[in-house]
């Protein structure tokens, strides 16, 4: 299996994977292709492929912020199974973003993700058996991810400033006995990652302006 840097919406590998993503992902969850053009050029976008015999089995996308040293990890995406995919992209992801914070002097800190809690919002991700949401993510809990005490929202990524609910901002850390993370981090990585949407929703608005209003949030388990 091939661990493949994406960088281009004319690479071929990418129509597959976008359509992964559209066969996992609710709407609101998915860029439109050709507004992927910039975010693949962008250097600090790490988007990849894991290629099995010329076909894309699974991707991931996730981003390195040298200031914070640390990492979101914006989606996973598993597309066969029995073939170690999971852990092929889990693997390869950390060892990247461990050479990211070494060559920027230090160890990470930790990485973000968004995820879907299936208790309050039914999903099927596509029928595809290894993204059941249960599965998933109770697997991330197995990764070390942790839920971070707030009530989270997010702007939808169909631009139209809708607020998103039933998922979880979850955060990894590098240390596994961390117990809290600052909420200023949390507050100003939110604020940087949605940027590029220019119509935020009032919750998510209010959610920023409460978070900075705080000094620290629990790591609670999954």
């Amino acid at each position: 299996m091939e661990y493949t840097r994406i960088t281009n919406v004319a690479d071929p590998l990418f129509r597959q994977v976008h359509q992964l993503l559209s066969e996992v992902f609710p709407p609101e969850e998915v860029l439109e292709y050709s507004l992927w053009k910039e975010p693949l050029e962008d250097p600090g976008i790490r988007v990849f492929a894991a290629v099995h015999e010329g076909a894309v089995v699974g991707t991931t996308e996730y981003r390195y912020y040298a200031d914070w040293n640390v990492a979101m990890t914006d989606f996973t995406i598993i597309g066969r199974e029995g073939l170690g995919v999971g852990r092929f992209l889990a693997q390869r992801r950390l060892k990247d973003l461990q050479k990211l914070a070494a060559d920027n002097g230090g160890e990470l800190f930790g990485m973000f993700a968004e995820i879907y809690d299936p208790y309050r919002v039914e999903h099927g991700f596509g029928g595809i058996k290894p993204m059941d949401p249960f599965v998933r993510r109770e697997v991330l809990s197995h990764l070390g991810y942790k839920r971070i005490g707030f009530p989270y929202v997010h702007p939808s990524w169909q631009g139209d400033g809708e607020a998103v609910s039933g998922l979880d901002l979850c955060f990894m850390p590098g240390n596994e006995d961390l117990e809290e993370v600052g909420a200023p981090l949390v507050a100003d990585f939110l604020t940087r990652y949605y940027a590029v949407l220019e119509d935020k929703p009032e919750a998510w608005t209010s959610m920023v302006e409460q978070l900075r209003s705080r000094d620290r949030l629990a790591l609670l388990p999954l």
